[in-house]
């Protein structure tokens, strides 16, 4: 690997020679993402299953407050692949954005006369960003189930405004994920994932002990140990002293130094999700949030009567 490219994160594969009760059990601990799509395209009755799989996913009040844009032109999915710098995004023979919509709900309420501030509530932001994730999840399951592959693409987030644009997304309604669809080339190998016995609580939250959490991090990434370049300590140190300050950064570099490789962690947050540059969107988002409709973070002013 040439030494100015970024190593992979996500982990080391596995193998499962498990017996399950049922498909279903097998096909949920043995998913993995697909970023190798064959030219096969879906047929439509297969596609229309799994969309219903996924507009029968729970959501609450059973509003279903989204929508789902499918995308199969090529020239949408090319301008997306490079807008994503992902290029099976152009391979995949659908890719459905998903999207948190009140737009729908507002205009309905305002048919039946009826008072509404969806989208001036994080009560109902917040449900319905768990709704449409959960359709998403439904219908990615369904498409595995039917010998299909898929992967999410979170980057989008990095274009809300030029997606808005592109799909002519009217206020109230939100861009959350882009999941590509298509028949895997070579189906990869699932990856290595913490345990139950980590992820799992029993009756309220427990501390794991610091041996015990580098211990189950160096199993799920038994691997990573990624070369030490001039230019990655560089950003390491930046990234640690604009975070924690110039004393952490030195004791980071000297750590690096001392093992004589870049951890796994030091790789996602001081690389790749660097800590210092993440937050500093914040206002942004927020901008572009109000921008699409939303106000849930803003204090709310209730119509007041006027009476003379």
């Amino acid at each position: 690997m040439p030494k100015n490219e970024m190593p992979s994160h996500h982990g080391v594969e596995v193998s499962h020679n498990d017996e399950y009760p049922n498909q279903t059990m097998k096909l949920l601990i043995e998913r993995t993402s697909c970023r190798s799509f064959s030219d096969k395209k879906i047929a439509s009755d297969v596609l229309q299953l799994i969309l219903e799989s996924g507009i029968h996913a729970p959501t609450g009040g059973n509003l279903q407050p989204y929508s789902i844009i499918k995308i199969e032109t090529e020239e949408v999915k090319q301008k997306l692949a490079k807008m994503c710098e992902q290029d099976f995004i152009d391979k995949a023979p659908v890719n459905l954005l998903f999207c948190i919509d009140w737009h729908r709900l507002e205009k309905w309420a305002q048919l039946e006369i009826a008072p509404f501030t969806a989208t001036s509530s994080f009560r109902h932001f917040w449900i319905s960003f768990q709704d449409t994730i959960i359709c998403a999840q439904n219908i990615c399951t369904a498409a595995d189930s039917l010998g299909l592959g898929s992967v999410y693409i979170g980057t989008v987030l990095e274009f809300f405004r030029e997606i808005q644009d592109m799909f002519n997304l009217p206020k109230g309604v939100f861009p959350v994920v882009l999941l590509c669809l298509g028949y895997p080339k070579t189906r990869p190998k699932p990856r290595k994932k913490l345990g139950v016995d980590v992820i799992v609580h029993e009756s309220k939250y427990h501390e794991i002990e610091d041996e015990d959490i580098k211990k189950v991090f160096n199993e799920k990434y038994p691997d990573a140990k990624f070369e030490i370049t001039e230019k990655r300590l560089k950003k390491i140190s930046e990234v640690c002293q604009n975070v924690h300050g110039k004393e952490f950064a030195e004791k980071c570099i000297k750590r690096i130094k001392e093992k004589g490789y870049i951890n796994a962690a030091q790789r996602y947050f001081g690389l790749h999700y660097c800590a210092d540059s993440m937050p500093d969107s914040n206002d942004k988002f927020l901008e572009i949030m109000a921008e699409f409709g939303f106000n849930w973070f803003k204090k709310y002013q209730l119509f007041e009567e006027k009476t003379t």
